[in-house]
Formats: structure tokens, C-alpha cells, sequence
């Protein structure tokens, strides 16, 4: 399938369906000698797998990886890398009642119009378990990034309307949710489990921050790093919103208040959000992901079926009630690998 491809010298490219027999990604590019092992991608995969508490799907798997090539001894040998994952709950018939259906909020009716055919199976190509192989890519690039010290942290910085005041890096993993506010996760929590009991999902807002990113990174015009960014982070299902830095609140400020001043010590403020003219100026990289509830719901909505004829639709199974807790991780992979591959186009840049 085209568009199944990400980056220009660390590249990936996933495959495989929710329902299929497996979920996985090739990977180029990777710096031959790099110390890998199962575990280092497994770490990963165990913060995004499904069935990990109330408020993901009960979906049980347990998303082993499996090293196909491009690994010996123990470290990367410069050759393709192929990360399989395969999947051993699934229950396909849970679909049977909406396959000749387009469930609101899915990608059902745009690929059966963009192909002809769709995998009704869980969404097929379109399911979040597509996800597994962004994650596992990730935990690869991670490695690559940690050579340089580069460190990747995201968690959830808002949902159901409840916002992080705080911000604890200690809790992101002690709760459920990964919010950086214990107090806010409690809320957020019980916000979500409601939205369940009622047939209802939540949405939220996942924040990134990547520091020792060197100053330099990124192309001036159309492979900007925030450009790159932008399209790894709203290429993930269910992403709807992007934005780095202030964001969308540089439009009610003014040019004084919005500039990073500097002095010999470095930018006094970060409205720009560690890139400027689409390069890495040093400074913290700072953005914001907007996730949408998850449209598999319980409750009665209106669609048609393949033969325009209109009715309604519930969406029974085994499913998220939100998506950012699981997609916490995911946003992490994906800035990996851009990270990742503008560290190998400077370096070709300047060899």
C-alpha cells in the first residue's frame, strides 16, 4: 500500500492488519554496531499493548517482538531490520454485524471509496495495533538518539476537559492514564470510566518535550523539522491537532511578547518551541498532539451501509474508551524517528 513509508535515511515502513496474522515494520538505515536486543523494543510495546488497565480495551496481547534480521550478536549489522509482532487475540467475528457498515468516526467509508475493498476486521490498516510497528521503530531510533543524549519524554497533558497543572515526570508511568499531574490523573480517570459506562469515549491532549537536540537539525523549506514533526505526529490515527511551542496562542500575541530573546547564556524564553525556521535552535523541542475520542462507541448512531441505505450503528467490542494514555508512547516513537533521521541527513550534510 502506498504511504506506508516514513523518512529519507532512517526509513520505515510498517505492515500488517488489527485481525492479520501479524503486525511488524522494516527498518533501513540504521547505523551498523548499535547494541539491540528484543528487550530494548519490548520496554516499549509493553507501555503501548493493549489490556493494561479500566480504561484501555480488554483486549489481551502480548505483543512479543521478534527479530527477524538486521541484528547479530547482538548489534545492528547496517542491513534492513524486520520487527514482527504477532497477534493472538483476535476476534473478528465481534465485526460480522458491521462489515457492510461505515461506523461513524472510522476510516470505513474513505477506504472503501479510496480501494474498492476494505478490511472490516477491526479497521484493518486503519486500526491503532498499526501502531505496534511506529513503536518498535521508535524503540530503535531511541537508541540511536541516546548515543547523542538525546532524551524523548511525552505524557498527557490534558482530557475530558481536565488540565495538568503540574508537571511530575516521576508520576507520567505511576498512572494509568501517564498524566504529569497525579491529582489531574485521578479526575481524568474517573472521567474516562464514566464516558465508558455510558457508551461514550474521551479525548486528550498529549505534550512532548525533547531535549539535547544539538542546534541545526532540519531543512530550511519543505522538510522543515517542525513540518516533519507535524506530518510523524498527524499521521497517527486519530490525531487531529498539532502544535509546537506557544502554538495556536502566537495569533493573540504580539511580536515582543512572541520573540525568544537571547543573551550569552542562551534564548530566555521558548514561544518557538526549540525550532526556528524549521532548524533546531538548541533549545527544549516542545509540542502538543490532539487525540479525538475514540469512535468506537456503544451508542446508537446514524450511518448507511455499502448500498447508501440508512440506519443506525452500534459499535460493540473490545475497545478504548480513550486513546492517549496507549498513544503516550507512540508519540515518543514517532519523534524518535524523525529526531533520528535528521541527525543522519546533517551528518550527510557535513561529511
Amino acid at each position: 500500500m502506498a504511504g506506508s513509508s516514513f523518512g529519507t535515511e532512517f526509513k520505515i515502513t510498517t505492515f500488517g492488519e488489527s485481525h492479520g496474522e501479524a503486525i511488524g515494520v522494516i527498518i533501513d538505515g540504521v547505523t551498523p554496531g548499535v547494541e539491540l536486543d528484543a528487550e530494548d523494543i519490548q520496554r516499549d510495546l509493553d507501555r503501548r499493548k493493549p489490556g493494561q488497565s479500566d480504561v484501555t480495551t480488554p483486549r489481551k496481547e502480548a505483543d512479543k517482538v521478534h527479530i527477524l534480521s538486521g541484528v547479530f550478536e547482538g548489534k545492528t549489522t547496517g542491513t534492513p531490520i524486520m520487527l514482527t509482532v504477532y497477534n493472538e487475540n483476535s476476534r473478528s467475528k465481534d465485526y460480522s454485524a458491521v462489515k457492510d457498515l461505515f461506523r461513524p468516526g472510522h476510516a470505513d467509508f474513505t477506504f472503501q471509496k479510496k480501494f474498492g475493498i476494505r478490511d472490516y476486521r477491526g479497521g484493518g490498516r486503519s486500526s491503532g495495533r498499526e501502531t505496534i510497528g511506529r513503536v518498535a521503530a521508535g524503540a530503535v531510533a531511541k537508541k540511536i538518539l541516546s548515543k547523542y543524549g538525546i532524551e524523548i519524554v511525552a505524557y498527557t497533558k490534558e482530557a475530558a476537559g481536565v488540565v495538568c497543572e503540574k508537571l511530575n515526570f516521576d508520576e507520567i508511568e505511576n498512572n494509568i492514564v501517564r498524566a504529569c499531574d497525579p491529582d489531574a490523573a485521578k479526575l481524568i480517570i474517573e472521567k474516562i470510566i464514566e464516558a465508558r459506562n455510558t457508551h461514550n469515549s474521551v479525548g486528550g491532549i498529549v505534550e512532548c518535550r525533547i531535549n539535547g537536540v544539538p542546534a541545526g537539525l532540519g531543512e530550511p523549506v519543505f522538510d522543515k523539522l517542525d513540518a516533519d514533526l507535524a506530518k510523524a505526529m498527524l499521521s497517527i490515527g486519530a490525531v487531529k491537532g498539532f502544535e509546537v511551542g506557544a502554538g495556536f496562542k502566537v495569533a493573540q500575541m504580539t511580536g515582543k511578547e512572541n520573540n525568544d530573546e537571547m543573551d550569552s547564556n542562551g534564548f530566555l524564553t521558548n514561544n518557538s518551541g526549540g525550532i526556528l525556521g524549521g532548524i533546531s535552535n538548541g533549545n527544549e523541542i516542545l509540542f502538543r498532539v490532539a487525540f479525538k475520542p475514540t469512535p468506537s462507541i456503544a451508542s446508537a448512531q446514524k450511518t448507511i451501509d455499502k448500498d447508501d441505505n440508512e440506519l443506525e450503528c452500534e459499535t460493540h467490542g473490545r475497545h478504548d474508551p480513550s486513546i492517549f494514555p496507549r498513544a503516550v508512547p507512540v508519540v515518543e516513537a514517532m519523534a524518535a524517528i524523525v529526531i533520528a533521521d535528521h541527525i543522519k541527513r546533517q551528518s550527510a550534510l557535513l561529511a
